[in-house]
């Protein structure tokens, strides 16, 4: 095996085995996409500047501290070279600047080593230890340029910063840095360099320094390393200076970045820092505080947020029942209706946006797709009506914390100005659910019951993966979302995570399910019938019996218990929908562990003896009562005017207004009318439930392409590797001059073929297909039979058959010496 080192990543990536390329592409799977043809399109295509600053942004802080060191160091840079950046040279040799704490500069030193293999995994380092290269787009994104200082708060080296300047001025400020004289620009910037670099050289040359030098130099030490002046390009030499900024600038311990700015070159920086990159390197991770609670508490207080969250998506569902708010022609729903869903679920507007949009992540609610385009519930929630409530609320949460679709979004605004709209489009951060699974992961290493500082947290998230500081603010902003979701969904109690939530990360939320279970209590059959014309159910209800209570009476308060008024309008309302007084005296009988109150009993009845005596069928419209006083007496109403009542017959009345309008005006009066219809029989007035065509959840959008799967990861080495075997071998024979294969006889064709397939070698073909279409291929034969070749065709990965007599040129191979 050829041990040189690699002189390109391209190389390096040659030299790997299949899982290390493996380890490549599954922690960068953009490059996958699509497959590369052999390992040097592969390299070419992990050294572009966004592919690059995609593995960046994956990786911790520690590890990209190593890669800003590698940025501002020698290009190769030996391991040696690359700890003192990251832990600072033996302070013995290096007086100037403050050295580590020894426990810290030991962590640093044992981190290291993880970090370039991290780096050397994802193909941003490569090279062996004595020669470790960044691939130029990291080293574009991440050194310090000559007007923007890097993350290490270092400016440009001194070649850089003196690049443009005259080489009198260069000899000037060797001679007064006390060099000796050289002989062109490029050694005296060496010179320089060199003077700065080293704690020996430099250390005297600040001893000798007027008062103020050191307090210039502790400001810009650290970063930024640039300050400004009133002339910085003025020349200046050590016998006129007069000031701490001139006696720099007259040394180039200081050089100009400008009319009007000043910068402290790299080399120095370095030198007054002790050798280190960085100020605070941070090889572990922050801990997270924690903060303790009672396990018991924790789980029961979110299995009872579980249970509310389960009754307000149904309390949802309910209201959508017949048909949801009209789409925006912009999508999404307007203010306006957020703000009727709000009021309905007797919730702030955010929060009726939260469960909205956790609706719509389940699959639960969706467009109709109609001409008039509105909101319904889908199929799908008639089936997640009939689950247990435990279930419910995993297929609930499992949607939550997938979803990417971003609910605390809801009425800012986006980059032109425009409100975001809840269930509208660009509500989508893919940030989401990697900052949602980061902190619940975080509370899930906790021990049972502990929740956590929100600060940890998120110091934690930072370290754990860096960004830059537009994400980083929004990060801040989901972290508080999710915390405050995950406590209103159940998923934690007092800022702990509960029980029943661990499954869930686990991705098993029917185990999930199974926990929660024996927290909730059972659904009841009963509620207990007060004198007051209420009904209290002291818990969950069962289905049906929920259902009719819907119709029968309004939810007056919710909590603990939900308590239901019995008016007028409501039995009304269960009479319209096919039930009669016997039935609901019956039902409320049946399910109440008290007796029916009289009150609640004389209502029924009053209602029901009223109810439908007064009829109104479609002429325009008519009204039909037995009793002609009735009908007398309503034409003498003074608030039936307008509506064009006339009689027709003692017993029929004619009127102007249509039947669903004169129903509403009439039972404004206190009247109870009914609807009939043709053939005289009363109308059922309960409307249908509406459902969307079946519709599919919405995919969460990821930030960059899946990680691939094993399978894939195979075929996709097996097709690399065969490429690149084909891309990196010579022809025996020589070749022509426009690079295709030579023609050879038939004869020579079947004879080279046989002997590969002897000796097992490959050969190199030219072949035309049935569509005659000219490919090359490389192939190792093994067998010739039959005017045929079955042989492996290391282009496709794949075993097949080829006709002798479609093969244009062969052509053994040997491997390129290169």
């Amino acid at each position: 095996m050829d041990t040189a080192e690699p002189r390109t990543l391209a190389e390096d990536l040659r030299a790997r085995d299949d899982d290390a390329l493996a380890r490549l592409l599954r922690a960068r799977p953009d490059l996958l996409t699509p497959v590369p043809n052999d390992l040097t399109q592969l390299a070419g295509r992990a050294a572009t500047r966004a592919s690059v600053l995609r593995a960046l942004d994956q990786v911790d802080a520690f590890t990209r501290q190593v890669a800003e060191a590698l940025a501002v160091a020698a290009d190769p840079c030996p391991y040696d070279a690359l700890r003192v950046l990251m832990a600072g040279a033996d302070p013995a040799a290096a007086p100037l600047g403050a050295p580590l704490p020894a426990d810290l500069a030991a962590a640093v030193t044992a981190a290291l080593p993880g970090a370039v293999e991290r780096l050397r995994v994802r193909g941003v380092v490569w090279g062996g230890e004595d020669r470790l290269r960044l691939v130029r787009a990291a080293r574009d994104v991440l050194a310090p340029s000559p007007s923007v200082a890097s993350a290490t708060g270092l400016g440009p080296s001194v070649g850089e910063a003196t690049a443009g300047m005259s080489p009198a001025r260069l000899q000037e400020i060797v001679a007064d840095a006390g060099l000796p004289a050289t002989h062109d620009p490029v050694s005296a910037t060496r010179a320089l360099a060199e003077l700065f670099a080293d704690p020996a050289g430099l250390g005297p040359l600040l001893d000798s320094a007027p008062e103020g030098v050191g307090t210039v130099l502790d400001r810009l030490v650290w970063g930024p390393p640039y300050g400004e002046v009133r002339d910085a390009t003025a020349p200046v030499r050590a016998v006129g200076a007069t000031t701490a900024v001139q006696w720099l600038l007259a040394r180039g311990l200081l050089l100009p970045a400008g009319a009007h700015n000043v910068v402290l070159p790299r080399e120095a920086a370095l030198a007054l820092r002790g050798g280190r990159a960085h100020r605070a390197p941070q090889p572990a991770p922050p801990p997270v505080v924690p903060v303790p609670r009672t396990a018991r508490t924790v789980d029961m207080t979110a299995a009872g947020q579980a249970l509310t969250a389960v009754r307000t998506v149904a309390e949802l569902l309910a209201a959508w029942e017949t048909g949801g708010p009209a789409v925006l022609r912009a999508g999404g729903i307007s203010v306006r209706d957020l703000k009727r869903i709000a009021a309905t679920l007797d919730l702030p507007e955010p929060q009726a946006a939260f469960w909205l949009e956790l609706a719509y992540a389940a699959g639960l609610v969706a467009a109709d797709g109609e001409v008039d385009e509105a909101y319904a519930p889908t199929p799908a929630a008639d089936g997640w009506a009939t689950l247990p409530a435990h279930r419910q609320w995993a297929v609930l949460a499992a949607a939550w914390l997938a979803a990417t679709r971003t609910a605390g979004l809801v009425g800012s605004r986006d980059p032109k100005g425009r409100a975001l709209a809840a269930l509208g489009p660009d509500l989508d951060r893919s940030l989401a659910p990697q900052v949602r699974r980061g902190a619940l992961d975080l509370l899930a290493g906790q021990p049972p019951g502990t929740a956590a500082e929100r600060e940890s947290l998120l110091a934690r998230l930072r370290w754990d993966r860096p960004l830059r500081p537009g994400a980083d603010a929004l990060r801040a902003d989901l972290l508080d979302w999710t915390l405050h979701d995950a406590e209103t969904l159940g998923v934690t109690g007092r800022g702990a995570l509960a029980a029943h939530a661990r499954p869930l990360l686990a991705g098993a939320p029917d185990e999930a399910a199974a926990e929660l279970a024996p927290l909730l209590p059972e659904p009841l059959d009963h509620v207990l019938l007060q004198a007051d014309l209420t009904a209290v159910a002291p818990g969950p209800l069962v289905a049906p019996l929920a259902e009719m209570l819907g119709v029968l009476a309004d939810v007056e308060s919710k909590g603990g218990a939900t308590v239901y008024r019995f008016t007028p309008a409501t039995v009304r309302r269960a009479l319209d929908a096919g039930r009669s007084a016997a039935d609901l005296q019956s039902f409320l009988a049946t399910h109440s562990r008290t007796p029916v109150p009289q009150p609640l009993s004389y209502l029924i009845d009053d209602v029901a003896r009223r109810h439908g005596t007064l009829r109104v069928g479609a002429a325009a419209a008519y009204l039909r009562c037995d009793d002609d006083a009735v009908l007398t007496e309503l034409l003498a109403d003074r608030r039936a005017n307008g509506l064009g009542l006339r009689r027709l017959a003692p017993t029929v009345l004619a009127a102007q207004a249509d039947p669903a309008t004169l129903l509403e005006r009439l039972r404004a009066m206190g009247l109870a009318p009914a609807a009939e219809s043709p053939d005289g029989d009363v109308l059922i007035t309960r409307p249908d439930g509406r459902r969307t065509p079946p519709r599919t959840p919405p995919l969460p959008v990821t930030d960059g392409p899946p990680a691939p799967d094993d399978a894939l990861l195979g075929a996709a080495i097996r097709a690399i590797r065969a490429g690149d075997r084909a891309a990196t071998v010579t022809r025996s024979a020589p070749a022509p001059q426009d690079g295709g294969l030579p023609r050879t006889p038939a004869a020579d064709t079947l004879a080279t073929v046989q002997a590969a397939a002897l000796t097992g070698e490959s050969v190199w073909i030219g072949y035309v297909n049935a569509e005659g279409a000219a490919t090359q291929r490389v192939i190792a034969p093994l067998r010739v039979e039959g005017g045929y070749v079955t042989a492996y065709d290391h282009t496709a990965d794949a075993t097949r058959t080829f006709a002798l007599h479609r093969i244009t040129g062969v052509s053994t191979l040997t491997e390129d010496p290169s």
